[in-house]
């Protein structure tokens, strides 16, 4: 599917908005996360031409402007996106139906739609952004935002079962690994991110294995 000409301009607008919702962000959630986002729903899209291009890439740049990790207001927050959606002419609820039922925790703990075609690429495609190198960065630096110490071998990973539990308790962040993003793997629905993810995947576990090692040695 080639773009209109309207829709690259929509697409433009959705960007400058995304840019200036997200430009105080200091967790790891800013552009550059949404810009990563971006290129891999782009790569999963060459695989996936059933796939409506325009709304897989306006809810990949607006998925996180109206998180309730980010802000204190997020009802106020996804009401400021849909007059904004509103006002370029963009249907609002196909943006609300992915980036509603896209996270994680959406799925685990919630009562979550089932995803389109084009919402799985928009979750495929921030998961694999949550797995490998530049994840490990953002994990620390959300980590350290939030005042948690990086390990604690005395306090175990969860089995979560509340959202508020996963949300609210502060836990060491390498806790972080095996709780959520050692299973996001096997979460991925098309076979492009499947295929990416296993690379990722790897270097996480080989980074834990080796942060262990050295700490121990340490002890």
């Amino acid at each position: 599917m080639v773009l209109s000409q309207i829709e690259a301009e929509k697409l433009a607008k959705i960007d400058h908005f995304m840019r200036d919702t997200l430009a105080s962000d200091q967790s790891g959630h800013d552009s550059s996360h949404i810009d990563r986002v971006l290129a891999l729903a782009k790569k999963i899209l060459i695989n996936e031409p059933q796939a409506d291009e325009f709304i897989v890439l306006a809810a990949a740049t607006l998925h996180d402007t109206y998180d309730d990790k980010l802000f204190k207001d997020p009802a106020a927050a996804k009401n400021k996106l849909a007059e904004f959606l509103q006002s370029i002419s963009v249907d609002s609820q196909s943006m609300f139906e992915i980036i509603d039922n896209m996270s994680w925790s959406a799925q685990v703990f919630g009562h979550r739609k089932t995803l389109d075609i084009n919402g799985q690429i928009v979750q495929d495609a921030d998961r694999l952004e949550a797995i490998g190198a530049i994840a490990i960065i953002r994990t620390f630096k959300y980590g350290f935002a939030h005042d948690q110490i990086d390990y604690d071998p005395a306090i175990k990973p969860r089995d979560l079962t509340s959202k508020s539990e996963y949300r609210n308790e502060k836990q060491p962040i390498l806790n972080h690994f095996y709780e959520k993003l050692f299973k996001i793997k096997d979460s991925l629905n098309t076979e492009t991110a499947k295929k990416l993810a296993v690379k990722r995947d790897k270097f996480m576990h080989d980074f834990v294995a080796e942060y262990l090692a050295e700490y121990q040695l340490k002890a």
